[in-house]
């Protein structure tokens, strides 16, 4: 499989996702993560996949990198790794201008959104996320 192509989500920073000290909380980048992933998703999935699929994060790995605060500008650039069975993995580099906030590494599973157990994508519909696969 070749490689899909970054993803760039705009993250606004909010008066609630500052804590007593003055930044951002950690807990506010898992909600950016999965704001990005999801949108990352919707954006490329066709409409009767979003439809019929949700997602579920099963493990996140953040490494924080320096302090993010109100008024900043920040930019989640979200990576498809790869797509196995009902599993997504993604890396997610979250930056201000040039600094590198956080890095985030995280797996998700695709599920039926009726019967809520995991799915698996169709090959077409993965390939929408690493375009250049159906030429290899």
């Amino acid at each position: 499989m070749s490689k899909a192509a970054p993803f760039r989500y705009s993250v606004p920073v909010q008066p609630s996702d500052i804590d007593f000290m003055g930044h951002v909380n950690n807990a506010s980048y898992l909600n950016w993560v999965q704001n990005a992933v999801i949108d990352h998703w919707r954006s490329l999935a066709p409409a009767d996949a979003v439809a019929r699929h949700l997602w579920v994060a099963l493990k996140h790995e953040i490494t924080y990198r320096r302090p993010t605060y109100l008024g900043d500008d920040v930019i989640a650039t979200v990576l498809l790794e790869k797509v196995e069975g009902a599993r997504a993995f993604y890396n997610t580099i979250i930056r201000r201008g040039e600094d590198v906030l956080a890095e985030v590494r995280s797996s998700w599973c695709c599920i039926d959104a009726k019967t809520f157990r995991p799915a698996r994508l169709a090959r077409d519909v993965v390939e929408r996320f690493f375009p250049t696969a159906a030429a290899d």
